[in-house]
């Protein structure tokens, strides 16, 4: 149920004549996505399930080996790839400098087994399998290679130029932001700024978030924990939720209209702390359900402290559902 949007052409990217190939490995909690992006364009893209089982290196592994079947698809040789960017869910641990992964979704050992998780990691390896296979490895949140991506091609810029004082947010199958403030992109002491849906907001006994936390945002709205808390109202997933509240199922509207509060409360949140220009969103279950979703996130904002909110607008993200492939691109592009 939505509208199309004009969006740039990001079919039709390319980089400069004569750059070398990179790979960009978008790693959500759902799946993972690799494309090769050279100066004939973005080519090769393969993904899968993300992997949750085997050794605490299987999530490297899965890239290593999608990174050669995407240059495979391209046509393009594997030893002439010159950077890879990794944009990828968290949050992130450092161990000796390098990134591994805690992320809710991935690492069953974080909630324990109430998650469902077939391990019981309590982070996964990634960067250092990486860069034992690869030169040049760029490891970032995506939520911020979304906001980079936004802020080049997206809708994060006016008149061309990056805005200054911004975020993006991704509703998916967790919940992510990327800030910036004064034209810096915010990481924090281990790349993990913008960790926003893990703000509590609730004491909600039946919204257990994957890291372990009761009553975030993540675990109150996010596409999986929708699925979680509502199928004993007979809403099995989030589709089916949206579904019945476009038939006209009032108890399915007033879920959403609730889920939608519990939202916009962060996204306020947000703009009081940072003074924000504008937020763009995208992710899954948001993109997938925008004009339904874009008013009422507007309505639980509007008007909440309005010097503060009155100049910050909310808006769709303007790469779409391309903004994670486009987010590992911005990392190394």
């Amino acid at each position: 149920m939505h509208s199309d949007q004009t969006q740039p052409r990001i079919d039709a990217f390319t980089l400069p004549a004569g750059s070398a190939p990179v790979a960009c490995v978008d790693i959500g909690g759902t799946k993972v996505a690799v494309n090769i992006v050279d100066d004939l364009g973005i080519r090769g893209k393969v993904a899968e399930p993300t992997a949750t089982s085997g050794a605490p290196d299987a999530l490297a592994q899965q890239i290593i080996r999608l990174i050669g079947q995407s240059c495979a698809a391209a046509g393009v040789a594997q030893a002439s790839l010159t950077r890879v960017g990794v944009s990828s869910c968290g949050p992130f641990v450092l161990r000796d400098g390098l990134v591994e992964l805690a992320a809710p979704n991935i690492c069953g050992g974080l909630a324990g087994k109430a998650r469902g998780l077939p391990n019981d990691w309590q982070t996964a390896l990634l960067e250092a399998p990486l860069r034992a296979a690869f030169a040049q490895v760029r490891v970032e949140n995506d939520g911020i290679g979304a906001l980079e991506a936004e802020r080049r091609w997206g809708a994060l810029q006016q008149g061309g130029a990056p805005l200054a004082h911004c975020a993006y947010v991704t509703w998916s199958t967790g919940i992510g932001t990327g800030l910036c403030v004064d034209g810096r992109v915010l990481r924090g002491k281990n790349g993990n700024a913008g960790h926003a849906g893990h703000i509590f907001v609730s004491d909600n006994l039946d919204a257990l978030c994957g890291c372990g936390n009761v009553g975030d945002v993540e675990g109150l709205v996010a596409g999986n924990a929708l699925a979680r808390r509502f199928a004993a109202a007979g809403y099995p997933s989030a589709a089916m939720l949206f579904e019945a509240a476009y038939a006209g199922d009032t108890r399915a509207e007033a879920i959403i209209d609730e889920v939608c509060r519990v939202m916009g409360r962060m996204l306020y949140s947000l703009i009081a702390t940072l003074d924000l220009q504008r937020i763009s969103v995208g992710g899954s279950v948001y993109w997938h359900h925008r004009d339904y979703l874009l008013p009422r996130l507007r309505a639980a904002v509007r008007g909440k402290l309005a010097p503060l909110t009155d100049g910050c607008e909310i808006v769709s993200a303007g790469l779409g559902e391309r903004v994670g492939d486009f987010g590992a691109l911005a990392l190394v592009a």
